[in-house]
């Protein structure tokens, strides 16, 4: 649901033009030094995209669902590293608060979640709770007023710069699975919180991502999402939902990007008395990723409808998410492949960053083939005899 084009416009229009002015010179410093820039944190805030997605009561644009796919299609035609620092506050860093948090919580957290001045993030995965996501072994034991959150989560992206983590711990002793499982806010600072030394990755430079640790790490129990315990992944699910169709969308961009740049390449590079654009091999390519580029946006703006509309999205969710980051996985490596061996050297072009970071894509949020299994389960529910 689009509420007024000429606004929406404005902002895509503002995405644009930062991408390709402000953002795009800076990626190999991003990736040299490992992080974002101060200063272009700053420009983030005060260009208020750490709040799209968070009401306006709250500070935030409180963009729709098929309005913040439009807006992180712009936004995510670049390196990764520009995304991951804003998105987790207009998305799962966020989301459940924004889904189930009391009017208390809302109005604690979300005003500076949407300035920028709070990062969030979601801390889920576990070393044994990541396909199967419902298998949590944090614990959380209410004592008084209190909460004391004892474990470990794993691959927790904007672990080491978070001031506000979503958890999601098991407050009642004996349960399996999603029952008894609970979402709590806790706030960097809180004694018995720390995070791990960010990982060496394979791609993704910018954007860090480590182990949280608890250890009796006590918060207050106003702290519990919603203030119901064994709701929590319940909770998640919501988060998840809207959060598979947003990433959906920034696998989309990349592919975007990805192709302009080989596009371009093909145009200027001369074999055989003329461009190498001009073959029809090279010309396959190009027309195999325009379509499924085509494919994934389309396939994702029905979904976004579908939910602004309140439809129940599980399964589209899921066949977004394993559509667009199989798409993009393909679309790179077509480029690499277009570039010859330009795209495999880091200093004639930014393919093979991209090629890099793109690949992780088709393992967070749910793998490809843990996405495969949820659509199958979905589909084979509904047409169950």
């Amino acid at each position: 649901m689009i509420r007024h084009q000429p606004t929406l416009d404005a902002l895509l229009s503002d995405v644009r033009a930062f991408v390709r002015h402000q953002w795009h010179p800076i990626e190999h410093e991003v990736e040299k030094r490992n992080e974002v820039p101060e200063e272009m944190v700053q420009e983030l805030r005060q260009r208020g995209y750490f709040g799209w997605s968070i009401p306006e009561a709250y500070g935030g644009l409180g963009l729709t669902t098929e309005e913040l796919i439009l807006a992180a299609f712009e936004l995510s035609q670049s390196s990764v590293a520009l995304r991951a620092r804003v998105g987790t506050n207009t998305g799962i860093g966020s989301e459940a608060l924004v889904a189930d948090g009391t009017e208390a919580q809302k109005q604690r957290w979300l005003p500076a979640m949407a300035r920028g001045e709070l990062t969030g993030c979601l801390a889920l995965t576990e070393p044994d709770a990541g396909s199967e996501a419902t298998n949590v072994q944090t614990t959380a034991h209410k004592e008084g007023d209190s909460y004391v959150l004892n474990g470990q989560k794993c691959y927790i992206t904007n672990a080491p710069i978070a001031d506000v983590f979503t958890v999601v711990a098991r407050t009642e002793t004996g349960t399996r699975g999603s029952n008894g499982l609970s979402a709590f806010i806790v706030e960097r600072g809180t004694p018995g919180l720390r995070t791990g030394a960010p990982y060496q990755k394979m791609g993704q430079a910018g954007s860090p991502v480590s182990d949280v640790y608890f250890d009796n790490c006590r918060i207050p129990a106003d702290n519990l999402i919603g203030g119901q315990e064994g709701v929590g992944f319940k909770t998640i699910m919501k988060v998840l939902n809207k959060q598979r169709m947003h990433l959906a969308a920034l696998c989309t961009g990349p592919a975007v990007r990805m192709l302009y740049l080989a596009m371009a390449h093909t145009q200027k590079r001369q074999q055989f008395g003329q461009p190498v654009g001009n073959f029809q091999l090279m010309q396959a390519m190009i027309a195999d990723s325009q379509t499924e580029i085509f494919a994934a946006k389309s396939m994702i703006l029905e979904a976004a409808r579908a939910r602004d509309r309140g439809e129940d999205v599980a399964l589209s969710a899921s066949m977004c998410k394993y559509f667009a980051s199989e798409m993009c996985g393909r679309v790179a490596d077509r480029c690499v492949q277009m570039f010859g061996g330009a795209g495999y050297v880091a200093d004639f072009s930014p393919i093979e960053r991209y090629y890099r970071d793109v690949r992780l894509f088709r393992l967070y949020e749910g793998t490809s083939q843990i996405h495969q299994l949820n659509i199958a389960k979905l589909v084979l529910r509904d047409h169950a005899l």
